[in-house]
């Protein structure tokens, strides 16, 4: 059986960190972890065929990324200025525009949508018209808000967010998008709210103190594997691969017990590879086979 074809949808910038240049943007991040876990994934994003947007093709091809053509669609590659602060965590000054023409999803088995390419207009509308074209088609759709308060009122990231994930199979948060989605709401309620709008799964992340997985029939916490922490970039859209990588053709509602726990261990493993290291270097398949495995006696 041929492995499931998944599209990326969102976009990809250049990250200037201490004047230093590198790829990211969260969907990017999503489908470079997707081509290192060796699943066949195509993305849709938006840059310019200028210097930093050929160094963003290059890299995400060389991880197996199939960028799609119609990304070169802006004059000028978008940018995000970061700051990490003591805690390895990142803050963004972003200077992006965002607007994609629609395509085909039919060939597709899923799609992922995620960040700043689900708020920011014009292509905003493009995204959401996207996932519902594939959720009609009966594609899996998996999502990540990744909400950005700089360059989203939060009333509307709120909205949007519901919106979406009631198009979803697989919701992925972390607990800050948790927070603005559903304000002064446990984490665990916010789980089940999100459920009740129709996802099969939802993730909550938790930075060091580990993640929330539930679905209808199971709820799982999943602890963070102890790292000495350089950056955290990239640490969310590596879990969101490996979340997508390990249950894009499982049927998740009726998943036997203990599957939330092995996809959350998984997850979580492969975030902790992606913190140890500096910037948005997610892991490969053999990075994750070897951290997984038992130690020799």
């Amino acid at each position: 059986m041929e492995s499931p074809k998944i599209l990326v949808v969102g976009e990809a910038l250049m990250d200037v960190v201490d004047g230093v240049e590198i790829v990211g943007g969260s969907p990017a991040n999503v489908a470079l972890g997707l081509g290192r876990l060796g699943v066949d994934v195509e993305l849709l994003t938006a840059v310019a065929d200028d210097e930093r947007g050929r160094r963003i093709v290059h890299h995400l091809e060389d991880s197996g990324v199939v960028v799609r053509p119609e990304s070169f669609c802006l004059e000028r590659t978008s940018t995000a200025r970061a700051s990490i602060g003591v805690d390895g965590s990142a803050t963004y000054e972003f200077d992006i525009r965002w607007d994609i023409p629609a395509i085909d999803v039919s060939d597709f088995d899923a799609i992922h949508v995620g960040s700043i390419a689900c708020f920011l207009e014009p292509g905003a509308t493009v995204v959401l018209e996207l996932v519902r074209e594939a959720a009609l088609d009966g594609k899996r759709v998996t999502f990540d808000p990744n909400i950005r308060p700089a360059l989203v009122d939060s009333a509307r990231g709120a909205q949007t967010s519901r919106q979406i994930a009631a198009l979803s199979h697989v919701v992925k948060l972390s607990d800050e998008d948790a927070a603005a989605v559903y304000p002064s709401v446990p984490l665990s309620d916010v789980a089940q709210r999100l459920l009740d709008l129709g996802p099969d799964l939802v993730a909550i992340t938790r930075g060091g103190d580990g993640a929330l997985l539930a679905s209808h029939a199971d709820r799982v916490d999943v602890v963070s594997q102890p790292v000495d922490v350089v950056d955290t970039v990239g640490a969310g859209d590596t879990f969101m691969a490996a979340l997508i990588a390990t249950t894009v053709d499982i049927d998740l509602a009726g998943a036997a017990p203990g599957v939330l726990r092995e996809v959350g261990e998984y997850c979580a493993s492969a975030a902790a590879i992606t913190v140890a290291r500096a910037g948005a270097d997610l892991p490969t398949a053999t990075d994750l086979a070897q951290a997984l495995a038992p130690p020799r006696p």
